[in-house]
């Protein structure tokens, strides 16, 4: 019988110049990665709600959370990703990132990612 996935969520969030927020990952799965700040969803939350959690666990970020972007399965990982708009917070490395920044689309090709992530991006429009 298979495992059951794991429930997710990320935010995709963009600043006034279209850089991306991404954070390095501190803890598997993929570490040292680059990727969306994001996720395990808790019970009783939405995917929304987590989005937002995490964002600020990770990155230090208030944001509001807005349209599912992508809902994709990597894995055993079951991944809704928002659009979403920074409220205030101060940006700094949180909880299981050991970095955090912003970055165009061309810098984060250039930077190791979690799989898929640039492609996805730009599927998403991003």
């Amino acid at each position: 019988m298979a495992e059951p996935l794991i429930p997710c969520a990320g935010a995709v969030i963009r600043d006034e110049g279209g850089r991306i927020l991404v954070v390095r990952r501190k803890h598997p799965p993929a570490p040292g990665s680059w990727s969306l700040p994001g996720g395990r969803i808790e019970p009783g939350e939405t995917p929304s709600e987590a989005a937002a959690r995490e964002v600020l666990e990770e990155t230090g970020l208030v944001v509001r959370t807005g349209a599912l972007l992508a809902r994709l399965t990597i894995g055993r990982f079951d991944i809704h990703d928002f659009a979403a708009d920074v409220l205030g917070g101060d940006l700094r490395a949180g909880d299981d990132a050991d970095a955090a920044r912003w970055v165009t689309l061309a810098e984060l090709a250039a930077l190791p990612t979690s799989t898929g992530l640039v492609d996805e991006l730009r599927r998403m429009g991003v």
